[in-house]
């Protein structure tokens, strides 16, 4: 489980490899990249809990439409997550998850950038030997 940033493949964006041994796994992998370009996460306290319910048409939607979905919170609600407790439903393409995290706070956090967007630009999630991966890259 976990990411590696991608450098210098996409100007104006941030890129990430997302890895895991399950897809509740891969998805908060991806939570935690998109949260880890805006803030530093360890110093995001898991106070506040989020319940997020969605379905999409495939894995792929069902990974964007997450990301999208923790994007905005972020930016409705003034929150920044930490964690990240994901179930996944893969015959029926959906996901249930608790976002933990806190309001945003600009003397506490060491805020980074603002992401906008998660795309789906060269997005696919794959199966390998040992788990799941895929490629995302985040509007800035």
């Amino acid at each position: 489980m976990g990411f590696r940033i991608i450098e210098n493949i996409v100007s104006g964006d941030f890129a990430f490899e997302a890895f895991g041994e399950t897809l509740e796994d891969l998805f908060a992998s991806c939570a935690e990249a998109c949260f880890s370009a805006m803030a530093e996460l360890s110093k995001v306290d898991p106070k506040i809990d989020y319940s997020v319910d969605i379905s999409a048409d495939n894995l792929d939607d069902l990974l964007v439409d997450f990301l999208s979905e923790l994007i905005y919170l972020k930016d409705a609600e003034k929150i920044f997550f930490s964690r990240f407790d994901i179930n996944i439903d893969a015959d029926n393409i959906s996901l249930n998850a608790v976002a933990r995290g806190e309001r945003i706070d600009y003397n506490k956090h060491d805020v980074k950038v603002d992401v906008k967007a998660a795309t789906y630009h060269n997005l696919e999630i794959k199966q390998i030997e040992n788990g799941f991966e895929v490629n995302v890259i985040l509007d800035l």
